[in-house]
Order: structure tokens, then sequence, then C-alpha cells
């Protein structure tokens, strides 16, 4: 449902710079190879959200991005892909959020994760549901990432602000997948999730995709999609029976985004209408194509 401001989904979460370095080459610890790097607009909730932008949705942003020239210039790139940025909270004294990763033809080999004045932005990025710009409490639909604190994500969870909305959760990383916990019991969140970040978040060890979204939703989740890479991808919805489908094979030529493409996929599936086993295959037939290099960042 399109809002009166004209966007149909807050991306609320990480906005910032990501620098990564791409080579053709197998990498271990170490390595030293040529390649590319490149500084490009991300962060989970913005990759979300450009995704969502390409496949017809239109996205506004809620996150905290400093008035530095990086958070200049990443406000301008973020307007220059149609995204609503109005709602963003402008950080005078927080520098802007930055990720770098090193990735080789193996895969994703080291990152870290710069999102330090997300964090001590906190609630401030929620001012809009306070100052009447949003509807509080908010019933449309919201995609959140996990790079939010413990605490803001515990908040949300039982906040009767969102108590209503349409949750779409997604974990930053399995190194903050932890954060997720609160939200599992949230009766209206869809998280999405790789078989490693279910397995942390109910602290289980799983065979496949089918069994670990089944456990998500044992543990009290109302739905949960999980990936495993290129191996079969899962839906469970609570009361309903677990759909599998597996990805094509496919040339992979980068992994930094995946999931997101993937989430943004399902969304913009579901916001058109499609069923359960229709969204789940344009979901893994979109992070199949952004793998392969042939989607442009």
């Amino acid at each position: 449902m399109m809002s009166a401001a004209g966007f149909d989904v807050l991306c609320i979460g990480s906005v910032l710079w990501d620098v990564i370095g791409r080579s053709s080459a197998v990498m271990r610890v170490g390595s030293d190879v040529p390649g590319r790097i490149t500084r490009l607009p991300g962060g989970v909730a913005l990759n979300i959200a450009m995704m969502l932008a390409r496949f017809g949705m239109k996205p506004a942003l809620l996150s905290c991005i400093g008035r530095d020239s990086q958070g200049e210039d990443l406000m301008e790139a973020c307007r220059h892909l149609g995204l609503e940025t109005g709602l963003v909270y402008r950080s005078d004294d927080l520098p802007t959020d930055r990720y770098m990763a090193i990735e080789g033809a193996n895969g994703l080999i080291a990152a870290i994760a710069d999102a330090h004045s997300l964090e001590a932005a906190g609630a401030r990025i929620l001012r809009a549901f306070e100052d009447g710009r949003l509807p509080s409490p908010y019933h449309g639909l919201v995609a959140l990432d996990g790079n939010l604190t413990l605490g803001m994500l515990s908040d949300i969870a039982t906040s009767p602000v969102f108590a209503g909305a349409d949750l779409r959760v997604a974990p930053a990383s399995p190194g903050k997948a932890d954060r997720l916990r609160p939200l599992i019991a949230h009766p209206r969140a869809t998280l999405y999730v790789n078989l490693e970040e279910a397995g942390l978040l109910c602290q289980a060890a799983f065979t496949d995709a089918g069994a670990a979204a089944a456990g998500m939703v044992a543990r009290g989740a109302a739905r949960a999609l999980v990936t495993d890479g290129g191996r079969m991808a899962a839906e469970a919805t609570r009361g309903q029976a677990v759909l599998t489908a597996a990805p094509p094979q496919v040339m992979v030529t980068r992994v930094t985004g995946a999931g997101d493409t993937f989430m943004a996929a399902h969304i913009a599936a579901e916001a058109r209408g499609a069923g359960r086993a229709e969204a789940l295959a344009e979901a893994i037939h979109r992070a199949a194509v952004y793998v392969s290099g042939e989607i442009g960042t």
C-alpha cells in the first residue's frame, strides 16, 4: 500500500558505504592478489531498498547518516537511486558508517562492518514516528535489519508502534544473528536467515534449509525463510507445510548482497500478490541472477 508520502515500504537499518575488494583468484589468509576495489552505496537496509526499487517498489529509508562529506555523497547517491531520504536522521557528530569486504573466486574471505554510528544514534532514527511524519501505530511494510542494537530491536519487538506492521527481518551477519531473538515471537514478523544464522537463533545444528525453516517456526517464528548458498532454500509458515526449492547452478562472481537480493525479491513478489511457492521461486531466481553478475549494483 502506497503511503501519502509516496513510498510503500520502510527500510530501517544500516545505510553506509560498501568498500569491496574483488579478485578472480582463489584466496586464503594472507593472499595478496590483483583485483578491483569499489566504493558503492550499501548496508543491509540500503541494499534491500535498492533492490526493492529495481523490482518496482518505492522504498523510504530510516537510518543515520553523518553530515560529513561521505554522508553528503551517500545522501545524493540514495536520491539518485530513487529512494526517499527525507526521514533519515542526519547527525552532526557521528561519522557516516562503512563496510569493507574482500571477496575471491572462493567467496567471501573477510569483512568488517563499521556501523557504530547507527548503533550510537539508537532510537533517534525512529523520530518520524514521534513527530507525526509517520503514523503511529504503523501498519505498513517494514524491512528491518539486525545492525540495530539488541536493546532497540527488543523495543521494536514489543512496541505498539510496530505491533500491526508487516515486519520483514534480516540479520546483518551471523555474528549479529542473536540480536533477532526478541523478534522471533512477533506475530507479524518474517525472518530471512541463512542456515548458519538459523542454527544460532535456534541453538541447534540443521542439515538443510528445510529443517532449519521448520526449526525456526518450532522456536516460535510466525514465518521464516532460510537460504543455504547454492543449495536448497526453504520457507516455513506456522500451520502450513514447509516449502523448498533449489536454485539454478550459476557461475558465482559476487556474494555480498545476495541475501539482501533474495529478501527484496521475495517482498516485491508478495507485494504483487504472488503466493508462497511463486514468491520463493522468484526470490531464488533473482538471487542466482545477482550472484552471477547479471544485475548491476
